[in-house]
């Protein structure tokens, strides 16, 4: 195809052009610009859903191009088709399998809701952002609809307001546990704030999106936990359930718990503080002072929680999925999402697991048999118990004896890291949350070299008659 053109083109050339090129005026159009989106009904609010319905192709994914190919392959991309497979498919349904103002800024009636039409159909990117209508007729930042990054049972936006009730009860589970709050203290300090607020935890793992509290969060101090959006990216992943990072991988720096799950597994010879959220290197089988007596092939030791009998490692235990029914008729009362992150939540009197504390004996251990890694749930309880036991009479030897070490085996000031100072913080290693289960082998090593190395460094005698061969695991 020939092209004319008078842009700088003299009269002499232009006559030429249209004189000798005949394609000129008998040339054809092989491009056009097509209509990015068909305008939506006034009772639609300002939605525009899909451009292409059959292919998926919403009309922000016309310029939004990564995003929109990134979302493709949600689960969000999907839910329609999802509901009218599921065979439970109700009107009461749809309004979280569509676009409408569930989920963003909108209020009323919007988009599927007041339409009913196609356009509107799975959860696309103004579920979360909010109507596009604004942003597509004047491309501006300013008028760019954002999406909220706040979680709450009670609010009027965010993940919450679809993914709650007896059947997705991940914002019920969640807002009970240690994520779902804000800590005070740890989130007024620097050195916290990555793992300890929302915002920040979204800038430790590199990601720069904007979202709706950003302002009020920055300039008046206020902080987010951490919400959904800090693990799972809205847009979607390469990893299961849209996770930013692998559950799977097993090292400190690939697997997403542990971006904070491992701070001070090892001394640090810059502080004199004990472990601090060591769960990664202890499941890991790398944690602790190792005394000098102390030898392991591999320079480690990785417990069956740790290793490839548990490919999804905290995940495994700590997000077990489970369906509660009635005991006498077998009707369907609560889906557990494992999002309160209980490895062996308590359960109340409908079977419901629950933050509030409660003995062992009335917890469900049903996440230890699901891992594959028990064979039943008393099985597993009494292993725990067995391992509790063998770890607090190595705790109390240790204890006494570290109390008749001199005290300037402890000083704060002096170059020397001591076996004092060492046997110190395996035993508060050992007494950490859950650290008998993350890896009761590695523990009652730790602590059985670190008895034996303080009984030699400083002349000591044993006070109790603990034994200090290895008996956890060894058959």
């Amino acid at each position: 195809m020939h092209e004319c053109s008078n842009r700088g083109a003299s009269g002499f050339l232009l006559a030429l052009c249209l004189t000798t090129l005949v394609g000129c005026v008998d040339e054809e159009v092989v491009f056009r610009d097509r209509e990015l989106f068909e305008e939506p009904l006034s009772a639609a609010a300002d939605f525009l859903g899909y451009t292409d319905h059959d292919d998926k192709l919403t009309v922000c994914g016309n310029c939004h191009i990564g995003p929109q190919k990134q979302w493709e392959g949600t689960a969000h991309a999907s839910a329609w088709a999802g509901l009218q497979a599921s065979g439970q498919a109700q009107a009461t349904c749809e309004r979280c399998h569509t676009v409408n103002a569930l989920g963003n800024v909108a209020v009323g009636d919007a988009g599927y809701t007041s339409t009913g039409e196609a356009r509107y159909e799975d959860v696309q990117c103004e579920s979360c952002h909010g109507p596009g209508l604004e942003h597509v007729l004047d491309p501006r930042d300013q008028t760019v609809p954002l999406a909220a990054m706040a979680v709450g049972l009670d609010l009027t936006l965010g993940c919450a307001e679809c993914h709650q009730g007896a059947h997705h009860p991940f914002a019920d589970e969640w807002a009970q546990s240690g994520h779902g709050n804000v800590q005070a203290s740890p989130a007024g300090r620097e050195a916290c704030v990555s793992c300890h607020t929302g915002e920040d935890a979204l800038r430790m793992l590199g990601v720069s999106t904007v979202y709706i509290e950003q302002e009020v969060v920055s300039q008046a101090g206020e902080h987010l936990p951490i919400t959904c959006a800090v693990c799972h990216d809205p847009h979607g992943s390469d990893n299961d359930a849209q996770l930013r990072l692998p559950v799977d991988a097993p090292n400190e720096e690939e697997n997403l718990c542990m971006q904070c799950h491992h701070k001070r597994g090892v001394p640090d010879p810059t502080t004199f503080r004990g472990p601090h959220s060591p769960e990664g290197p202890t499941l890991l089988g790398t944690a602790g002072w190792w005394p000098p007596s102390l030898e392991f092939p591999g320079g480690q030791i990785i417990a069956a929680h740790g290793s490839e009998a548990n490919p999804k490692l905290c995940a495994s235990c700590h997000l077990q999925k489970f369906t509660v029914t009635d005991a006498e008729t077998g009707a369907f009362v609560f889906q557990s999402t494992g999002h309160l992150f209980e490895a062996t939540p308590c359960i109340d009197s409908d079977g419901i697991p629950t933050s509030d504390p409660c003995a062992d004996a009335e917890k469900t251990f049903q996440g230890c048999v699901a891992s594959g890694c028990h064979a039943n749930e008393n099985g597993a309880r009494n292993l725990k118990a067995l391992a509790e036991l063998r770890i607090d009479d190595l705790v109390q030897e240790l204890e006494g004896l570290l109390a008749m070490v001199p005290v300037t085996e402890f000083d704060e000031t002096d170059a020397r890291y001591t076996v004092g100072e060492g046997s110190q913080f395996n035993l508060e290693l050992a007494q950490s949350p859950g650290a008998e289960i993350h890896n009761p082998f590695l523990i009652e090593a730790l602590l059985i070299g670190s008895i034996n190395e303080v009984e030699s460094t400083y002349s000591l005698p044993l006070l109790t008659d603990v034994s200090l061969t290895r008996q956890l695991g060894v058959r």
